[in-house]
């Protein structure tokens, strides 16, 4: 059915991480997931791989433990970044590696390509699905020291609720000073299409349709019921990219204006949309 460094250690992490956000949001971009003493503050980068990660792992139906462990690797090898250098000739958000069979160094860079090969590798793990995070991720990564990916487990799993959407309105943003891009609601599609799949029967994203004006575009993206928040932060973490002003869904709203406040109750005309989500 469709529906329309961290050297403080974990709990250390997410005081520091609150205490970024509280103290930095009103200067510069930025994202948090979730609240509370939980709740991990993320750069804007950060955040829209995180949610790219899980778009992938939704697209090739692999269960929330995937994300984590993704994440927790991510944290150790690059911070969560997409970096252009690293040990040797390690490229990207995993640190893999061309010369070690990956892929090559541009399509390392891709986020949507490097955890299509990172999920592919930790898949043909035996017993992955029932490996502490850190072991999981040393099959993979073959790291000198494995045991470092478990110092961002709780982090990782805090974040693997949010951005697969098990918790609901948990990740949001907001945009920095200054100008902000123009709308390309052409290239969202594309870029969602990319983390997700191509829309269709089968994906967590059924079906895209525009309508409005060419002033005023409104994007309705059908999705999966079990998908949507997962769909909704990815839209909320690019929407500086794309210049989306407005995200809206089963009756909350998040808008990049007041975007620190995180997901509101909507209003208006869209309040009770709960078959699609809605992007302007």
């Amino acid at each position: 059915m469709t529906c329309v460094v961290v050297l403080l250690g974990v709990g250390g992490y997410f005081a520091w991480s609150a205490y970024q956000h509280t103290s930095t949001f009103l200067i510069s971009a930025g994202c948090q997931v979730g609240s509370g003493t939980n709740a991990v503050s993320l750069d804007p980068q950060q955040a829209s791989i995180a949610a790219t990660i899980a778009g992938v792992a939704a697209d090739e139906r692999l269960p929330a433990h995937a994300v984590t462990i993704a994440y927790a690797t991510a944290m150790q090898e690059s911070h969560l970044h997409n970096l252009a250098y690293g040990d040797r000739d390690s490229v990207g958000v995993f640190q893999q590696r061309p010369s070690e069979g990956w892929g090559t160094a541009s399509q390392l860079k891709d986020p949507v390509y490097a955890t299509a090969r990172f999920f592919g590798a930790l898949t043909k793990v035996s017993g992955w699905q029932q490996l502490p995070v850190d072991q999981a991720a040393q099959a993979v990564q073959h790291s000198a020291d494995g045991s470092a990916y478990s110092q961002y487990d709780l982090m990782a799993r805090s974040m693997a609720i949010a951005f697969t959407g098990q918790a609901s309105h948990a990740v949001w943003c907001w945009p920095g000073p200054g100008p902000q891009p123009a709308r390309n609601l052409g290239a969202a599609r594309s870029a969602l299409a990319e983390a997700f799949g191509t829309p269709g029967a089968g994906h967590p994203v059924t079906g895209i349709v525009t309508s409005g004006t060419a002033k005023a575009p409104v994007v309705a993206v059908r999705v999966e019921p079990r998908q949507a928040w997962a769909v909704a932060s990815w839209l909320v973490t690019h929407a500086q990219a794309y210049g989306i002003s407005d995200v809206r869904y089963n009756g909350y709203q998040w808008a990049a204006s007041n975007g620190s406040r995180g997901w509101q109750p909507a209003t208006g005309s869209a309040s009770t949309t709960s078959g699609s989500i809605l992007l302007h």
